[in-house]
């Protein structure tokens, strides 16, 4: 048998080059206390030999692991996959967040975590101790959780909480959504409409009371009601009992604003079952803007959240702390944009 091929290792490339592992190390790391003759020396011999920095090669001397760990909830993520429901919320973080680490020479993981679960600081504190990460993106709930800020707090980790405002470490990073719900509101006001139900997003979510504020602010000042409301958690089966609930009072909603993809489905499905029609007799709008209702038929005029662009942004910050670049700064928002499709039109004229 041919003799194994030796792997490369930080050791050949110091050796070649004729310098120390330390000054190896710290061009890796992009540390500015180099000199240029030297980094490109050392440079040189990466390119000539093929070397791939290691992890454990990027640590050396104490020096930043160059990881960033963004948690997702468990639950909802799992629940999402295993159903294959198109939503897309993980792909658009990940698109941003490792795209954004790459163009660094960071290294983004996603976790799952549990928020609800007893064990969550024993699992989060085993994570954290594996893989050392120089910063943590949460997403919601866990970006709202004390536990988890606490710990994370505790290590001196750099926090990136998106979607929630709440006083805490780290810094905060918002999608609009309270431009976005004002936005759709007015939308529907503009076309005609005077009862605009709305179905809520899940309660432990922050970002789902924004929302709800943002709809009954805009539908106040258009001199409407705001009693057409119904609680929802994001999920299918909510989505329909609520729709069910709004489409069963003596003067129902001709357009109906959901908090997500697929309580905006549901709504879509209960619809076509009761023989109304899409938007003629009942307007959808739906927050997210996956494939699904993209495909829908009629096609959902949706908001679409900037998830890859907030996540790109979280992954700067992070790595603008790591350098001690970054200046002041209050909470980033992002807005969201208004996807106009088939599923919104002025409501008949004539009483349903």
């Amino acid at each position: 048998m041919p003799p194994r091929r030796q792997g490369v290792t930080i050791k050949h490339v110091a050796a070649d080059a004729g310098v120390s592992l330390q000054t190896v190390s710290r061009v890796i790391n992009n540390e500015p206390n180099v000199r240029p003759e030297m980094a490109r020396r050392v440079q040189d011999s990466i390119d000539r030999l093929g070397y791939v920095p290691l992890i454990a090669a990027q640590r050396m001397g104490g020096s930043r692991s160059r990881l960033i760990l963004a948690l997702n909830d468990r639950d909802r993520t799992i629940a999402g996959w295993q159903n294959r429901q198109g939503t897309d919320w993980v792909d658009q973080m990940l698109l941003g967040g490792m795209l954004t680490c790459g163009a660094h020479g960071y290294r983004l993981i996603l976790e799952l975590v549990d928020t609800h679960s007893d064990h969550i600081e024993r699992e989060l504190s085993a994570a954290i101790g594996a893989l050392q990460p120089d910063g943590v993106i949460l997403t919601p709930p866990h970006s709202q959780d004390p536990l988890i800020l606490d710990l994370l707090a505790r290590r001196g980790i750099s926090i990136a909480r998106i979607g929630s405002r709440v006083s805490g470490p780290g810094f905060s990073l918002t999608m609009g959504d309270e431009g976005a719900a004002q936005m759709v509101t007015e939308h529907l006001v503009a076309l005609g409409h005077r009862r605009i139900g709305f179905i809520e997003g899940a309660p432990d979510y922050e970002l789902s009371g924004w929302r709800v504020t943002a709809w009954r602010t805009a539908m106040a000042a258009a001199g409407l009601s705001d009693d057409l409301i119904q609680p929802g958690d994001f999920d299918y089966e909510s989505g329909y009992a609520a729709a069910v609930a709004l489409l069963d009072v003596a003067d129902p909603p001709t357009a109906i604003i959901a908090s997500s993809d697929q309580m905006a489905m549901a709504t879509l499905a209960l619809a076509k079952e009761r023989g109304l029609a899409v938007p003629d007799d009942l307007s959808i709008v739906s927050f997210d803007d996956t494939p699904i209702v993209r495909f829908a038929q009629p096609p959902l005029t949706a908001v679409t959240q900037p998830i890859a662009e907030v996540a790109a942004r979280a992954v700067e910050r992070i790595i603008a702390e790591q350098r001690d670049t970054l200046p002041p700064a209050g909470p980033v928002s992002v807005a969201a944009t208004l996807n106009l499709r088939a599923s919104t039109a002025p409501p008949r004229s004539t009483p349903r």
